[in-house]
C-alpha cells in the first residue's frame, strides 16, 4: 500500500509537470512537458553513448562506495575499539567531517586533472564519513556488562571484535552504507558535471551547453532513477542482513 501511495504521488508530480508548460505558466524552452521528457528518454535508450555514460557512472559510483565502506568499517572498528585512539582522533574527525566534498574540487583537479580518479576521490571522501561516524557510534554502543563478561572470559581482542563489537555495530554500519550510497551517487554526478569526467554528469553538462533541454531533463530523470534504485536495494539488503535484529523483525509490512 505504501508503494502505491508513492507511485500515485510520482504520477501526480508528472501530471503537474505536464500541465505547467502546456498552460504557459513556464516556457517550454526551460521546462518541457513530461511527455517530451519521456519521449526523449526513450530515444536515449537506443543510443550507444548513453549506455557508455551509464556504465561509467555506475563504475565510479560503485567503486567509490566499496572503497569508502571498506575504509569506514575498518577505521571505525579500529578507532572505536581503542579508547585512547578514539580520544586522540575525535577533534580531527570533527574538523574534517563537515568539510564539503565539492570544496575539494580545485585541489583534486590540480592533483589528478579532469579524470575519473578526481571524481573518485570526492566520492570516497564524502561517503567515508557516513560509514565511519555510524560505525563509531555502533562500537560505542556495546553493552558494558557484555564487554566486562568478555574480559572475564579472557576473550582476545579479535574475538571481542568478532563476537561482541561487530554484532552491535552492524546495524549502525548498514545504516551508514545506505547513507553513503546516496552521498556517493550525488558526488559521482557532481564530479562528472563539474570536473568533466566521463559519465551521466558530463552528458548533462553537454546537453545544457548545447541547448538540448529535453535531453538534459531526460538524463536528470535517469540519475533520479539511480537514486531510487539505490535506496530500494540498500533497504532490501538491510532487511536481509539484519533479519535477526528486533527493529527488522517487528517492522510492519509495507
Amino acid at each position: 500500500m505504501r508503494a502505491l501511495y508513492g507511485l500515485a504521488g510520482l504520477l501526480g508530480f508528472g501530471v503537474l509537470l505536464e500541465l505547467v508548460p502546456r498552460l504557459g505558466l513556464i516556457s517550454r524552452d526551460y521546462a518541457p512537458p513530461t511527455s517530451d521528457i519521456l519521449a526523449t528518454l526513450a530515444r536515449q535508450f537506443g543510443r550507444g553513448d548513453f549506455w557508455v555514460a551509464v556504465l561509467d557512472t555506475l563504475r565510479t559510483w560503485l567503486l567509490g562506495l566499496v572503497i569508502a565502506v571498506a575504509l569506514g568499517v575498518a577505521v571505525g572498528v579500529l578507532i572505536g575499539s581503542v579508547p585512547l585512539l578514539r580520544a586522540a582522533t575525535a577533534s580531527t574527525i570533527e574538523f574534517l567531517r563537515p568539510i564539503p566534498s565539492v570544496a575539494l574540487i580545485p585541489l583534486v583537479v590540480v592533483l589528478q586533472g579532469p579524470t575519473v580518479a578526481a571524481t573518485l576521490v570526492l566520492v570516497v571522501y564524502a561517503a567515508f564519513w557516513q560509514v565511519l561516524i555510524q560505525v563509531l557510534a555502533g562500537v560505542a554502543d556495546v553493552d558494558p556488562v557484555a564487554s566486562d563478561t568478555a574480559r572475564s572470559y579472557h576473550l582476545g581482542r579479535l574475538d571481542r571484535v568478532r563476537f561482541l563489537v561487530w554484532p552491535t555495530a552492524l546495524p549502525y554500519a548498514v545504516t551508514g552504507v545506505r547513507l553513503a550510497a546516496t552521498v556517493a551517487l550525488i558526488l559521482t554526478i557532481t564530479g562528472e558535471l563539474v570536473i568533466g569526467s566521463p559519465g551521466l554528469g558530463q552528458e548533462i553538462a553537454n546537453a545544457r551547453s548545447s541547448g538540448a533541454v529535453p535531453v538534459m531533463y531526460a538524463l536528470i530523470v535517469v540519475t533520479g532513477l539511480f537514486g531510487v534504485g539505490a535506496n530500494v536495494l540498500t533497504r532490501a539488503a538491510e532487511r536481509r542482513v539484519l533479519a535477526w535484529h528486533p527493529s527488522i523483525r517487528t517492522e510492519a509490512p509495507a
